[in-house]
């Protein structure tokens, strides 16, 4: 996913938009690695395991696990990859300029 991933922060890199990465590897060392070695530019947050804090307070019971949340913290999209993804935060963009 991670190619993915890139490419959907570098087309928003100018919008209101962040992309946020939670990491349940076991080696903070090798997460980090991984890190570096894939270009990961933004935020990622490493929690040692799938029981980590940020994992069991979100419920999160299989991975990957995708939430596009709106402008006021909602959960407004899960799960949703590829073009479907595309879709989700080209909407809620939309939503946000519509709004000012």
């Amino acid at each position: 996913m991670i190619p993915d991933e890139k490419a959907l922060v570098q087309r928003h890199k100018d919008d209101p938009f962040a992309l946020i990465g939670i990491n349940t590897d076991s080696d903070k060392n090798e997460y980090r690695k991984k890190c570096a070695e894939h270009g990961v530019t933004w935020r990622s947050s490493w929690q040692g395991s799938t029981e980590g804090p940020l994992p069991t307070l979100w419920n999160v019971s299989g991975y990957p696990t995708i939430f596009v949340l709106d402008a006021t913290g909602k959960i407004r999209f899960k799960n949703v990859r590829g073009k479907r993804l595309d879709v989700a935060v080209a909407l809620l963009l939309e939503e946000l300029k519509a709004a000012k």
